[in-house]
């Protein structure tokens, strides 16, 4: 086991690791969501709220499997997130990181344009910024991985060429192609759905890890 992977499993979920700005965090998040809430009432247009929930569940997915690799090898996760932080909530993944993919879905739709055939540089808008997003994510995440907040183990996930395409295209494309594809849909019956599968595989992940192999990640 890395030392990386014995720091973050240090405080694993121990709620006397919360601070206190946990608190206005959680409070501007519940702003957002009531804020698109409300105009979703008023113009019967859900599709802001189903994005946000959709990267977020995408997310949660990737932290399970994340989760998954690190027992199943004994030794490192993909990512590892071992840094200061209000709440570890599983070895890659924390409060802050939460808070902030609770609302990335919401930022991307609020940033796409309604008319799907509308192209930036040549490329369909949709598509455009979900690449964008996925650019900057990895941006951030090679900026964190410096600075040692969030630990690579793995030579094939690391700042090398090979190594940012995969972080690119598996550890946040496929976040906002499944929010374009849900939001794209004809029915919110789909749509919602297609969120619950993706909700779903996630609950089923962690509870065979931690309810069936007592597992601790």
């Amino acid at each position: 086991m890395t030392d990386a992977s014995i720091r973050a499993l240090n405080g694993l979920r121990d709620l006397s690791m919360l601070k206190w700005y946990v608190i206005p965090l959680l409070a501007i998040v519940f702003y957002i969501y009531t804020f698109e809430m409300k105009k979703a009432r008023e113009t019967g247009n859900w599709n802001a709220i189903l994005a946000g929930l959709t990267v977020f569940g995408m997310d949660f997915v990737n932290e399970t499997w994340n989760g998954w690799v690190f027992h199943l090898t004994g030794r490192s996760a993909f990512w590892t997130a071992p840094g200061d932080t209000a709440l570890r909530t599983m070895i890659g993944w924390n409060i802050e990181i939460m808070f902030m993919f609770a609302i990335s879905g919401i930022i991307y739709y609020n940033t796409i344009s309604e008319d799907r055939k509308e192209k930036v540089l040549g490329v369909p808008n949709w598509w455009f910024w979900a690449i964008s997003y996925s650019v900057f994510c990895v941006f951030v995440e090679c900026v964190l991985n410096y600075g040692g907040h969030l630990v690579w183990e793995y030579p094939f996930w690391n700042r090398t060429f090979a190594g940012v395409w995969l972080i690119f295209l598996f550890g946040y494309l496929h976040f906002y192609v499944a929010a374009l594809l849900v939001v794209g849909m004809k029915t919110y019956k789909n749509k919602i759905i297609t969120i619950s599968c993706i909700y779903l595989i996630a609950i089923v992940g962690n509870i065979l890890g931690l309810g069936v192999f007592g597992w601790t990640y």
